[in-house]
């Protein structure tokens, strides 16, 4: 009204702001007696400038912009609001860079608030809530004391085995290669992490395998009277080329995951890194620092008659009275090397039994391992055109709810989308992000999250999503289809096909597609030649709605006490700013004050959505999460079935993405890096024993292994993770290698000495029975804290089981330590069974050579019977 009163435009306005508020470099002035810079400083520096500036002048009298506005510092308008424990906070969500470091990141976050907040009202706390470098220190300090728990648990079954001394010298393998692991970390540019803890547990028992067979041989030469420095140098050159190969080989199998691509690959590179790294220097333990410190303390850990008599008999005496544990074990290995036939046939049958068994009665198929999180997420989605404080108050509602569960520590509270990263649904108006108590002290998450469903299940209006964090790589839900089309026209249809079709199906909820939510907005059409009767136009009538709408934006200025610029913005008073106020707005032309009505037509249309396009097909989603229980895979296959039975459009593409799309992509990686794996293990081991039928009896033993992990993975009723037991098959390649590969070379070298093929069988079983033996039970025993989830605190002396940390890593320790244990026997038994098995079928081409070669040379000769 004032502003008609005084006839002055919206123009007018906006001009005399943004003409008076500048800073104008008006050049250079030259005297010829020295050069001077020229501005005209117009900065607005306090509301008072903007009160008195001049925006109208008729004959003396000045109207100023205090005559028609009220100018007032405030605040935006509130598009959102956070809470913490039913509080009225200020939240600030801080993330992150890659690749720096969470602990000291946080640590330094902490101290900038500490420093900042002591000059802060008594009123005022602050408080940190979603600190994931707690959740790190946790797990790296779990990590640590299983790896001492596994360093623990190998030194005793070393020291048992070879004693003290000879332990010792074994032992000095696992800091050093340590040491040369974390060397080549940090020279890659490469931080502490979970992945890279685990990995150090993992190679614990691998590590000291080549310093087992290196000390047990010395071992065995200064028990038959060796000096200690000949029985070490012996040792380094006698088990040089096997302890190579053998390392050669595992280094083999992690090779090709350092080429894992995509999100899973970024997240599991640090394990083959790690372990190459490790092995690597664990060879240099075993053949250059084990040696030499063994020349200079070195002494036989067994050293009574009985036990020298044990030793010269494996090696030169009566192979067949040997007493014992190894006299049983030649026994057995006799029985079963006369008859290799039915040995392989049994060992082939076991593993398509066990292959089918698994199939019939596993646990199914996971993608990652399921974990019990320390916080969670709690979606709310609603429909409508509903303001900040409607929003809010049904997110407070959801908010009281949760506050009277039990089990959680902290509940912030957040109005609005996204927030910490996260790309939601137009649907989601609040998040509410859940902390839980200590995992000792209160039930499990899934319980939790349930509860939080059935008590906000009768709100009206809205619906509430409780989701677990992502472990691993982000995927998104954990069921994901994808519908695409050239024409789109044809998605709508083919998305209320497939949600009638799987709605009803048990085990998934939270089923969600990505069509643009029901909606209004107000348009205003100009009629332009209406308008134009009236001398308006269309940007005259959008600034002068804008008064009503965010208002006009017409400068900045930068006050003494902010950090940042303020917003200068010409708007209505609150009380006009509606919607009945845009039907009654005016606009100043040459006629004077019209009303915009005469040539705008008011009206509510749908809001447009967000339009995606995938290598130019239109594109929507259905997505949908599992019940706690529920395996994603087995919804996958049982929904893949019930869309073979829809009438779906054929032009419409349906794939399934996420977790399916990403599992399906780590699967195709790890069997090819299993099969490239062998290969390289085929070629090593071809040149190490230059026989084609030794490397596939090695290899032979790689794919047994398998009836193992099956088994495992049967008797503790876990289910298949591709990526972790993936991962365990590939690391358990390389580690059975090693024991066949020592095995079969010294029967290669007892066979280059003349001695008969079983006799060679029978000694080489006996002399490598405990070196076999004891790298297998050191690998085992190392992992044995991951694969029973009992840790224990060295410094508190606490004991835990199921950490989170370890449920991270139970998967692929139990696939490890199950294959190979069952490839244990297969090392013992039916490797030196398919040895004689070669022997006996080469006998027998050969005696048909030589028959043939007789028959040529004597045609007359009767045939044989």
């Amino acid at each position: 009204l004032r502003l008609e009163s005084y006839n002055i435009s919206n123009v007018e306005l906006i001009n005399a702001i943004n003409l008076n508020n500048r800073l104008v470099a008006a050049g250079a002035l030259d005297t010829g007696q020295g050069r001077f810079s020229i501005n005209v400083p117009g900065l607005f520096e306090s509301a008072g400038d903007v009160l008195d500036l001049p925006i109208k002048v008729s004959g003396d009298g000045v109207v100023t912009l205090a005559d028609v506005t009220e100018i007032r510092r405030t605040f935006k308008d509130a598009r959102s609001f956070a809470r913490l424990n039913g509080e009225r906070a200020v939240a600030l969500e801080i993330t992150k860079r890659v690749g720096t470091n969470i602990i000291e990141t946080n640590f330094a976050v902490r101290e900038v608030a500490r420093i900042v907040s002591l000059n802060w009202p008594e009123g005022v706390r602050i408080t940190f809530s979603q600190d994931q470098s707690e959740f790190t220190i946790q797990m790296l300090g779990d990590l640590q004391n299983n790896i001492i728990s596994a360093i623990i648990l190998v030194m005793i079954v070393i020291v048992a085995a070879l004693g003290l001394r000879s332990s010792a010298l074994v032992g000095i393998a696992i800091p050093g290669s340590f040491l040369f692991g974390i060397l080549i970390l940090s020279m890659m540019g490469m931080t502490m992490n979970m992945v890279v803890m685990f990995s150090l547990i993992l190679a614990v028992g691998m590590l000291v395998d080549g310093a087992i067979v290196v000390t047990e041989f010395a071992d065995r030469r200064m028990a038959e009277g060796a000096h200690r420095r000949d029985a070490y140098a012996a040792a380094a050159k006698r088990m040089a080329w096997p302890i190579i190969a053998s390392t050669a080989t595992t280094l083999a199998a992690f090779m090709p995951l350092l080429f894992w691509p995509g999100l899973v690959g970024k997240f599991m590179v640090f394990l083959p890194v790690t372990l190459i790294g490790t092995l690597s220097g664990s060879l240099l333990m075993a053949l250059i620092f084990v040696p030499a410190l063994g020349s200079i303390f070195g002494r036989p850990g067994n050293v009574s008659g009985r036990a020298v008599a044990k030793v010269k008999a494996a090696e030169t005496g009566d192979i067949h009275n040997l007493g014992g544990f190894t006299g049983a074990y030649v026994s057995v290995l006799k029985f079963f090397v006369n008859r290799p036939f039915p040995v392989l046939v049994g060992s082939v049958g076991l593993l398509v039994l066990v292959f089918f068994q698994y199939v019939q009665y596993g646990n199914g198929v996971i993608f990652f391992p399921n974990v019990d999180p320390d916080n969670a997420r709690v979606l709310i989605h609603a429909r409508g055109n509903m303001s900040a404080i409607e929003k809010d108050h049904l997110v407070r509602e959801v908010e009281d709810r949760i506050l009277e569960i039990s089990g959680i520590e902290t509940v912030y509270a957040r109005t609005g989308q996204g927030g910490q990263g996260n790309a939601d649904s137009a649907d989601v108006i609040g998040s509410i992000y859940i902390e839980f108590l200590d995992w000792q002290a209160r039930r499990p998450v899934s319980e939790i999250l349930t509860e939080v469903r059935e008590r906000t299940s009768e709100i009206a209006g809205i619906h509430v999503e409780a989701r677990e964090p992502e472990e691993g790589p982000p995927t998104g839900k954990a069921i994901q289809i994808q519908l695409s089309a050239r024409d789109p026209s044809l998605l709508n249809h083919a998305v209320d096909q497939i949600r009638d079709a799987i709605k009803d199906v048990t085990g998934l909820i939270d089923l969600e597609d990505s069509r643009p939510i029901p909606g209004i907005e107000w348009q205003l059409v100009v009629d332009r030649a209406q308008a134009g009767r009236f001398g308006a136009d269309v940007a005259s009538v959008g600034n002068v709605v804008k008064l009503v709408t965010n208002g006009i934006k017409v400068g900045e200025y930068r006050p003494d006490d902010a950090d940042e610029e303020v917003e200068i913005r010409i708007r209505f008073p609150l009380e006009d700013r509606s919607i009945e106020e845009l039907d009654q707005m005016r606009v100043l032309t040459k006629n004077g004050q019209v009303p915009i009505s005469n040539f705008v037509h008011r009206s509510a249309r749908p809001v447009a959505g967000t339009l995606e396009r995938i290598d130019g097909f239109r594109v929507l989603r259905i997505e949908a999460e599992v019940l706690p229980g529920v395996l994603p895979n087995t919804k996958v296959q049982e929904i893949k079935e019930i869309l073979e039975g829809l009438d779906i459009n054929p032009g419409v593409r349906v794939t399934f993405k996420g977790q399916d799309e990403e599992q399906a992509a780590a699967q195709e990686f790890l069997s090819r890096a299993f099969l490239v794996a062998l290969f390289v293990m085929a070629i090593i081991l071809v040149t190490q024993f230059n026989s084609f039928y030794h490397a596939f009896l090695i290899l032979t033993a790689v794919i047994m292994s398998i009836i193992g992990v099956l088994i495992g993975l049967m008797v503790t009723g876990q289910p298949f993770s591709v990526v972790m037991t993936g991962v365990g098959i590939i690391t358990l390649a390389g580690i059975v290698v090693n024991n066949n590969i020592v095995l079969i070379d010294t029967y290669a070298i007892l066979r280059r000495t003349g001695m008969d093929a079983m006799e060679a069988i029978l000694r080489t079983g006996a002399q490598r029975l405990r070196p076999v033996l004891l790298t297998a039970v050191t690998t085992v025993i190392g992992l044995m804290p991951m694969v029973t989830g009992v840790g224990i605190d060295f410094v508190t002396r606490d004991v835990s089981v199921g950490a989170p940390s370890t449920q991270w890593w139970t998967s692929l320790a139990t696939a490890v330590a199950s294959g190979l244990t069952f490839a244990t026997i297969l090392t013992l038994i039916v490797t030196p069974s398919l040895l004689a098995l070669g022997y006996n079928t080469s006998q027998f081409l050969s005696r048909g050579k030589r028959a043939r070669a007789a028959a040529e040379a004597s045609p007359s000769a009767a045939p044989a019977e």
